[in-house]
């Protein structure tokens, strides 16, 4: 069954000619900071799958050409262009050159054939690029995996999943209580486990899809209160910290259900597309604090959950992840052939 339309209208509103613009007071695009490279890339990720959508076609030319023009080969990716479009000397970053990476490879399998041939040229051109980072590799190897799902023999990205195979799935020396890979949680925490899922899963190694399986159960139960999602803060959480604390974010909920996702698409257990409901449901008001954090009407996502209210500014990660947790929710539900869900 075919994903409905996204609603595009608040995302369309926030491109311009040289991008994406990052930020927004309110609901108005607030050009001041610029656009940033991570956006390109989540933008591509979230609406490649629409390739035969002219709306999302559209925005994925802009963001593709953004993405053309930052290109520093090896040295990755530049990471902003300002308002008027001159790229600002910000020393490439390793989390948006991941994401950009990711989002090609997601590009690479779009239905619209230009775009799918152009995505595929740019990540050629940057997969020679390595980091350390744990969660900029993370971005990366998906993107690299999805681009071997198109060419099984690409030798850029079988070399880059090779090579990221110790880095992910390293666990933090030392912490015996504690079986988060790092001393702390901090951002799109479910990005790892859906990174060394994926990973294992294409080695055919059973023992470690059921070590990240494992994993990500663990983060859903952490970050799970009354029900309900609670999602680590900005501040990040360590071992003993308990919520609700604040601000949550909204890249956490699209973390979530992405790795949900994967781990429904390769167990089939109605558990994970339960969870998958559950992260949609905490943009609907089924969080910490009954509030609404999307807009339906328009797509526009909020931009986190504060101690007091929702913050009601609407940038460009908070409506990419309220868009893409609805089109990861419709998925799931169109394989289980619920209108809802089950409640986890």
């Amino acid at each position: 069954m075919k994903s409905p339309p996204l609603p595009l209208t608040h995302l369309e509103d926030l491109t311009d000619e040289f991008g994406i613009v990052e930020h927004a007071r309110l609901e108005r695009p607030d050009p001041r900071h610029g656009h940033c490279t991570d956006d390109a890339g989540r933008l591509l990720g979230v609406l490649a799958p629409y390739g035969g959508d002219p709306r999302s076609v559209r925005l994925c030319e802009v963001a593709l050409e953004f993405l053309r023009g930052a290109q520093l080969g090896p040295r990755g990716f530049r990471l902003r262009r300002g308002a008027d479009g001159t790229w600002t000397n910000d020393p490439p970053s390793d989390d948006a050159t991941g994401r950009a990476l990711e989002g090609l490879g997601a590009a690479a399998h779009s239905s619209d054939p230009a775009l799918a041939t152009r995505a595929l040229e740019l990540f050629d051109d940057a997969i020679t690029w390595r980091s350390r980072s744990r969660r900029s590799t993370s971005h990366a190897v998906l993107g690299a995996l999805a681009v071997l799902e198109v060419e099984r023999t690409h030798r850029g990205a079988r070399s880059f999943v090779s090579e990221a195979y110790g880095t992910l799935m390293a666990d933090a020396p030392g912490i015996r209580t504690w079986p988060w890979p790092e001393a702390r949680l901090h951002y799109a925490n479910a990005l790892i486990p859906e990174a060394r899922l994926a990973l294992a899963h294409a080695r055919g190694d059973e023992r470690e899809v059921a070590r990240a399986l494992g994993l990500l159960e663990w983060l859903v139960a952490t970050e799970t209160r009354d029900s309900h999602f609670s999602f680590t803060p900005v501040a990040g959480r360590g071992s003993g910290e308990r919520g609700p604390a604040f601000d949550q974010q909204p890249i956490e909920a699209w973390a979530m259900a992405s790795a949900a996702t994967r781990a429904y698409d390769l167990t089939s257990e109605a558990r994970w597309a339960e969870v998958v409901v559950r992260a949609h449901e905490w943009f609907e008001g089924r969080n910490d604090l009954d509030v609404a954090l999307g807009n339906p009407h328009n797509g526009a996502g909020f931009d986190g959950l504060t101690a007091t209210g929702v913050n009601l500014n609407q940038g460009a990660e908070s409506t990419l992840a309220y868009l893409a947790t609805a089109s990861l929710r419709d998925r799931v539900l169109s394989r289980t052939g619920s209108s809802t869900g089950a409640r986890a």
